[in-house]
């Protein structure tokens, strides 16, 4: 039982990431049909109504009374409404692997924000890893500017700036797992993408004057798949092992697993959408490995 509950946290965020890693491909293939902001609406709108339903039939329990309401919204200030801005338009303008590797940068600036703001120090091992799992991203990066043509300038600046968004969450999440459930934080969280996301996208229509076919996108079938996907599985149920896993491990700890939606987009890409796959993609897919296994196997001994 100790060792189910020393590992869970980790199982999640290997979960969290392999959702994450399809989700790019998922918006891409969406965002053919749809622009961003209709996306994100039907996304976090099946997220939250799903959710609603199994509050209403009491599957799941949120109580959010004489809780710091304030901290929370913020929260959902920087994720999921800045994050998935950025992100949406950074696979617009960028491709499937240009956003996995961007996103693996996260692990570090969580580590330098959670030393910083949570006093969460990772030990000099981890340290080691967690450079060792940026540098298999690194890797990627440098050898693909040159040898699968340039990098969007415009796909990575809105990508560098969801990496910053999605580090704060980290953080926050971190901070407020002493006072919240990680289900009354995804919840939130669906609620808050769900209201904004189609508050922007309804304005959008009104002033288009195309509401009355607000809802023709889910007549085709792709970008159905789609929302099911990223509502269901890369919303709700991969922010809710995020943040359960955010609850038990250091934020350091829980986002140098994001790492590994690398290599699950790469390979995304390459066996779906036929991107193309060189020796460096293999070579800095061992070295994340690498890097997230260091630092899940030296959390773990210093939680024993």
């Amino acid at each position: 039982m100790l060792k189910k509950k020393k590992f869970m946290p980790y199982l999640s965020s290997i979960a969290a990431s392999v959702i994450f890693g399809f989700s790019f491909m998922f918006s891409k293939k969406a965002l053919v049909d749809a622009g961003p902001f209709e996306l994100l609406s039907f996304r976090f709108g099946a997220a939250f109504l799903i959710m609603s339903l199994l509050v209403l039939f009491k599957i799941i329990r949120i109580d959010y009374k004489n809780k710091p309401f304030k901290l929370l919204f913020l929260l959902g200030l920087t994720h999921p409404f800045l994050y998935f801005i950025f992100e949406t338009f950074g696979i617009k303008y960028g491709s499937t692997l240009q956003a996995g590797i961007m996103l693996a940068l996260i692990p570090i600036f969580v580590a330098l924000l959670g030393a910083w703001i949570l006093k969460e120090i990772p030990v000099f091992k981890q340290i080691l890893f967690i450079i060792l799992s940026v540098a298999g991203v690194m890797l990627i990066i440098a050898m693909g500017s040159t040898s699968s043509g340039k990098l969007s300038i415009a796909g990575t600046a809105f990508l560098l700036m969801a990496v910053v968004a999605a580090s704060i969450y980290n953080i926050l999440s971190r901070k407020l797992s002493s006072d919240f459930t990680p289900i009354e934080i995804t919840y939130f969280m669906m609620a808050f993408g769900a209201f904004f996301f189609n508050a922007i996208s309804i304005a959008d229509h009104i002033k288009r004057n195309t509401m009355d076919s607000y809802f023709n996108l889910l007549l085709d079938l792709n970008f159905s798949v789609s929302i099911l996907y990223l509502g269901i599985l890369s919303s709700s149920i991969a922010f809710l092992l995020i943040n359960y896993s955010l609850s038990k491990i250091k934020a350091s700890e829980n986002a140098v697993f994001s790492n590994l939606s690398t290599i699950v987009s790469i390979m995304a890409g390459v066996v779906l959408l036929n991107e193309p796959f060189f020796w460096y993609h293999l070579a800095g897919a061992a070295l994340i490995l690498l890097g997230v296994w260091g630092t899940s196997y030296f959390g773990g001994q210093e939680n024993e």
